[in-house]
């Protein structure tokens, strides 16, 4: 991922690799290597790779390139650990999926040459240089390399039992909806049947999560089912505010980085405003979405903690009136995501009055 990122960089900043490695000081074979992946970027030293980043911001590349960079290393370790490891279980403590609670930029990455889809944040690439003969498109795994990746996440979503793995467990089911195989769907099931079935206190974040990472990866494995029993979980206060943080991280609303799922319990979310999350929702109330009762529970959430959240925005209200009449002309909404799509309609009905 970090090489085929650098290469977006540099292209958007309209130079060769030879030009780079110029600014660079570095011979080209340098820069192709970081590029192929033959010559890691997480093997660079941290004043070089600072270094790098701030040079390729001054040739023209985006201000973020860095956090760009930072993100594809991460979402490398994640790969390259599931690679090497295939069925061979990695102690949490050395393991990167138990490292942070991800956002989707990095998701995103992991997934980018699974799916074949360049992930929305690195658009601002915008190549300024055309491409000199047969080059790839996007990163790619082999299918060994696939499988010995969703292999491993399996061993290690059947091993991590404790309460000190329970990031690493649930991270690792999330990515296994991405994996397609049909005995892999049929084992999310059985999770769900486990987790998504088992009755959880108001403390119970682990709980609440694993049914969540559960339905939703069962949902990117194209079976939504389950994922409506899940949104049926979310109707008492503590479960609604949990799933807001969660959507508040993952977006990056919420600045600071966490090590465990122990924020989302926070019933104090005056730290993050909503409006970001308010957006990323609206955009995604696709009625051909496999996570469309997701994501109108949780915006029919965000809009009743925060009445005041579409004053002010008459765009995104114009927006949102839209798209909600859109779905309100499908037949394939449950009863009580229609009562959730009648108050977000009134709500913006009377934003602004």
């Amino acid at each position: 991922m970090s090489g085929f990122v650098l290469k977006l960089a540099r292209q958007s900043a309209a130079l060769t690799q030879e030009k780079l490695a110029e600014a660079l000081g570095v011979d080209v074979t340098t820069v192709q290597g970081w590029e192929s992946g033959r010559r890691p970027l997480s093997a660079v030293n941290a004043g070089d790779f600072l270094r790098l980043c701030g040079r390729l911001a001054r040739l023209g590349a985006p201000a973020s390139t860095g956090r760009h960079l930072r993100e594809a290393i991460e979402a490398d370790q994640v790969l390259s650990t599931g690679i090497a490891a295939a069925s061979v279980w990695v102690d949490p403590d050395n393991h990167p999926l138990a490292a942070s609670v991800h956002r989707w930029t990095i998701t995103n990455l992991i997934t980018w040459p699974i799916l074949g889809k360049m992930p929305q944040h690195l658009h601002e690439f915008a190549p300024q240089t055309p491409r000199r003969g047969p080059t790839p498109v996007r990163p790619m795994l082999s299918s060994e390399e696939r499988l010995r990746f969703f292999d491993h996440l399996l061993t290690v979503a059947e091993r991590a039992q404790s309460t000190d793995e329970a990031l690493l467990r649930r991270q690792a089911v999330y990515l296994l909806g991405f994996d397609g195989r049909p005995e892999v769907v049929d084992w999310l099931r059985a999770e769900w049947n486990r987790a998504g079935r088992s009755k959880m206190d108001h403390e119970d974040i682990t709980g609440l999560l694993e049914a969540r990472s559960a339905s939703v990866a069962l949902a990117a494995a194209g079976d939504s089912t389950h994922l409506h029993d899940f949104v049926d979980h979310m109707t008492d206060g503590p479960r609604e505010v949990a799933n807001l943080n969660y959507w508040a991280y993952w977006i990056g609303e919420l600045g600071d980085e966490q090590t465990s799922d122990a924020f989302m319990l926070d019933a104090d979310t005056r730290s993050w405003t909503g409006a970001r999350l308010l957006q990323h929702l609206v955009n995604r109330l696709e009625p051909s979405s496999t996570h469309l009762p997701l994501n109108i529970c949780t915006l029919h959430s965000l809009v009743a903690s925060r009445p005041s959240l579409l004053n002010g925005r008459p765009a995104v209200r114009s927006s949102l009136a839209g798209v909600l009449a859109r779905l309100a002309s499908t037949d394939d909404l449950s009863r009580a995501e229609r009562d959730q799509l009648a108050g977000l309609q009134y709500a913006v009905r009377i934003a602004d009055r």
